[in-house]
C-alpha cells in the first residue's frame, strides 16, 4: 500500500471520529441553550401567574367588602319596610 493512501485512510478515520465528537458537543450545547430558554419561559410564566393570583386576591377582598356593605344596607331596608307594614 502506498504511503499517501495510508495517511489519507488514517486521516479519514480520525477525521470521522473527531467529527462525531464535535457534532455531539454541538448538539449538547444546543440542547442546553434550548433547555435554559425553556426554564426562563417557565420562570416568567410562574411569576406572571403569581402576580395575577395576587391581583385576583386583592379584587376578591374588595368584592367581599362591597358585598358586606350591600348586606348591611339590605338589612337596613328590610327593617324600614317591616316598620312601615
Amino acid at each position: 500500500m502506498a504511503e499517501h493512501v495510508y495517511f489519507i485512510s488514517m486521516g479519514v478515520l480520525f477525521g470521522t471520529i473527531l467529527a462525531i465528537f464535535g457534532l455531539k458537543y454541538i448538539s449538547a450545547a444546543y440542547q442546553a441553550r434550548a433547555r435554559m430558554a425553556g426554564d426562563d419561559a417557565y420562570r416568567a410564566l410562574a411569576q406572571k401567574s403569581a402576580e395575577t393570583q395576587s391581583e385576583a386576591a386583592t379584587a376578591l377582598t374588595a368584592i367581599k367588602g362591597e358585598l358586606t356593605d350591600i348586606k348591611l344596607r339590605l338589612t337596613a331596608v328590610e327593617k324600614i319596610l317591616k316598620a312601615v307594614e
